[in-house]
């Protein structure tokens, strides 16, 4: 049997989208537990202002949208927005909004945080001049709008990037009125030539199915211009509902799962009654105990970080692990998706690569590498998924998924995107950020991939970062932590620098059993799968049955 693993627990966008659809059907009444999901939700605030995808993350606009429009929805809006507003100005370039502090903008984070502002903290963008300039230059010759104006000179649209450069614009327009900055004809013809035979749209002309996602985001951009499809969307939409009634993304597909569910409600405004109750019952069947929900049924919310963590470790099943998680990579994107049916992502596929996902498989890696190839930023860098904007954790995974398939990457692009991160001889984890030592190892070995290794500098960097009772820092030599000292380890061992396995097998002690795991020594051991893969490899790496660390990051 073909299975992954997962680990049962809720995740942030499946519960935005849970509680969006619920919203829009009228049936918020529905949610399990309301007070535990706002609990989630609201848990997920850093210091910053912030929201992240996860506790102990970085805040980043994506999270912080579905955070504070799921809260609202349920009734709990922030109640001083003024934190938040202040972390906002902080992802401001200058023109747009990027997702995290630093990162150059794109069209993702400029549409969350646009409606972040207006629409939460009740407030006008820094400069909307400005920013109305930047929207206008998404659109491409060909009248679509693309993720970045970077990405437009290139000539590559997507409806997702219509949805959101027109949703932000709208947000704008709420405010303050104001006019759409393109061709709108244009933009209109473009999106309705994505239109299929069969109702659906694409993403673009070169992707190959017609999909929920797509058909959701080119009717809801068509619908803020005033336009509707030339050809009624309905059929399709009801033409995807699966075997219990629910929605799944494409034809073939038998997977309900909560985007899809999602999509269809919000591009059929009045979903049918029947379909409506389907959905409300299988959303009922996505939550999680405690709050928030996942993808589908809780016990087979399979994922791809923590299948391969799984296999990594050595569970059994190993060979039907390894098939799931091919099974990630589904039409339109080659990658593998962190969860079926969403977007591919970058360190979600160096993960399943590292797992032995598509070693016997020359088609697979195939498509793998010529989706990282389309994957990479114009500043050079990568980020987590398509159109977003770079940075060094995500750009690392893609030069050790790139190597493991053969894709050939734009090198000098990688050294311009290394030099825009370069503080003295260390490197932060975007531009403008304070250096880590994670974000800098991360950094060298993509040098070393280069062809540009610095082991002498590597050698000063652990050494600074070296904690006297064992184990690495990320800042500083005070506090070790499992996420830094296996980076410390790849990277020595990358470059051929010693490390003192009495050292690290002390800190690795500190952290783990044989069974648990903690990220820190200061948190009590726990069974969180990834805390557990990485310190199992390094007790193998240090216990001769390992010879090299698999080049897998998490942050």
């Amino acid at each position: 049997m073909i299975a992954g693993t997962g680990t049962g627990e809720p995740d942030l966008w499946c519960t935005y989208a849970a509680v969006r659809t619920l919203a829009w059907l009228d049936r918020l009444d529905s949610v399990p537990e309301p007070e535990a999901t706002t609990a989630y939700l609201a848990n997920r605030r850093n210091a910053d202002g912030g929201f992240a995808w996860s506790r102990g993350m970085p805040s980043d606009a994506w999270a912080t949208f579905y955070c504070t429009q799921a809260m609202r929805d349920l009734g709990s809006p922030l109640a001083d927005t003024s934190g938040l507003w202040t972390w906002l100005e902080r992802t401001w370039s200058g023109v747009a909004f990027a997702m995290m502090p630093g990162q150059a903008p794109d069209v993702w984070a400029t549409h969350f945080s646009t409606r972040t502002a207006v629409e939460i903290c009740g407030r006008d963008v820094p400069d909307r001049a400005r920013l109305l300039d930047w929207l206008r230059g998404l659109q491409t010759s060909g009248g679509g709008l693309a993720w970045t104006p970077e990405h437009a000179g290139t000539g590559a649209a997507d409806v997702r990037a219509c949805y959101y450069g027109i949703a932000a614009w709208r947000a704008l327009a709420n405010h303050q009125p104001a006019d759409p900055p393109w061709d709108v004809e244009a933009l209109v013809s473009w999106l309705l030539s994505q239109q299929d035979a069969t109702g659906g749209f694409r993403f673009a002309e070169d992707t190959e199915v017609p999909c929920l996602w797509a058909t959701y985001r080119a009717t809801g951009a068509l619908s803020a211009l005033g336009r509707k499809p030339a050809d009624s969307v309905a059929a399709f939409v009801i033409g995807l509902r699966g075997p219990t009634g629910a929605f799944v993304r494409w034809d073939g597909y038998a997977v309900e799962d909560v985007w899809a569910s999602f999509c269809a409600a919000g591009t059929l405004t009045d979903l049918p009654g029947q379909a409506a109750e389907a959905v409300v019952t299988a959303l009922a069947r996505f939550a999680c105990p405690g709050g928030g929900y996942t993808y589908r049924e809780p016990g087979a919310a399979w994922d791809a970080l923590t299948t391969a963590a799984a296999v990594l470790r050595g569970e059994p099943h190993a060979a039907d692990m390894v098939r799931w998680l091919e099974s990630c990579q589904l039409p339109n994107e080659g990658g593998v998706m962190y969860m079926p049916g969403r977007g591919a992502e970058i360190r979600c596929t160096a993960w399943a690569l590292a797992a032995g996902a598509f070693a016997a498989d020359p088609d697979g890696r195939a498509l793998v590498a010529q989706w990282l190839v389309a994957m990479q930023n114009p500043d050079g860098g990568f980020g987590y998924w398509e159109g977003r904007g770079s940075d060094m954790v995500s750009t690392a995974s893609a030069v050790a998924a790139a190597t493991a398939v053969g894709a050939h990457l734009d090198r000098a692009g990688l050294a311009r995107f290394l030099r825009s991160c370069r503080v003295g001889e260390s490197y932060a984890h975007t531009p403008g950020e304070r250096p880590t030592l994670r974000s800098t190892l991360q950094a060298h070995r993509v040098r070393h991939a280069l062809g540009e290794p610095d082991a002498t500098v590597v050698a000063e960097v652990l050494r600074a970062h070296h904690v006297k009772g064992g184990g690495y820092a990320n800042e500083g030599n005070r506090m070790p932590d499992l996420l830094s000292t296996y980076e410390a380890v790849l990277a020595a061992d990358v470059h051929g620098v010693a490390v003192d396995a009495d050292h690290v097998g002390r800190f690795v002690a500190r952290v783990s059993t044989v069974d648990q795991a903690t990220w820190t020594p200061l948190a009590p051991l726990g069974d969180d799968p990834l805390a557990r893969c990485l310190a199992a490899l390094l007790r193998a790496r240090f216990g001769d049955r390992l010879t090299a660390l698999p080049a897998v990051v998490l942050s």
